[in-house]
């Protein structure tokens, strides 16, 4: 497990180097971002969240309600989106105690590389596109506090 970094760390307000490397060194970070998110009862989890500037991330919208489904994304990449948005809260590990209103899109298809370099696409509805998205924030440098209104 590594330290979370928060609002104010410059990591997080990079835009997040493609991963061009695939092995033990991506395996074992992608293992960390797992378990910080678990630990932290967090959803989803990028690595510039823990200081590494690589386009990676991890969610798992349904471990808290039912069993664990980890996914793991790296160089993701929006592909498609539904024209239709809501606006809804978030929260975010690296802001502790403040909820946003941030407006998304009710699907996302998402095209990513897996850990073990397997190129992917699938479409995310409502909780999980609005976490693939808010991860994918995360890589670009953006934060739900310019993206959103707090409430």
């Amino acid at each position: 497990m590594r330290p979370l970094r928060f609002d104010g760390d410059v990591v997080l307000r990079d835009v997040a180097v493609p991963v061009t490397q695939f092995g033990a060194e991506l395996d074992a970070l992608v293992a960390d971002l797992f378990e910080t998110m678990y630990d932290s009862k967090g959803r989803g989890l990028a690595a510039p969240q823990l200081g590494v500037s690589s386009r990676v991330f991890v969610i798992d919208t349904d471990w808290k309600e039912a069993d664990p489904q980890p996914c793991a994304f790296v160089n993701p990449e929006i592909v498609a989106a539904a024209q239709f948005r809501q606006l809804g809260p978030e929260a975010c590990l690296s802001i502790p105690g403040r909820t946003f209103n941030v407006m998304r899109p009710v699907w996302v298809d998402l095209g990513w590389t897996s850990p073990p370099g397997v190129r992917q696409t699938a479409r995310f509805h409502g909780v999980g596109a609005v976490c693939v998205c808010h991860e994918l924030d995360h890589l670009n440098g953006i934060l739900i506090t310019e993206s959103g209104t707090e409430i």
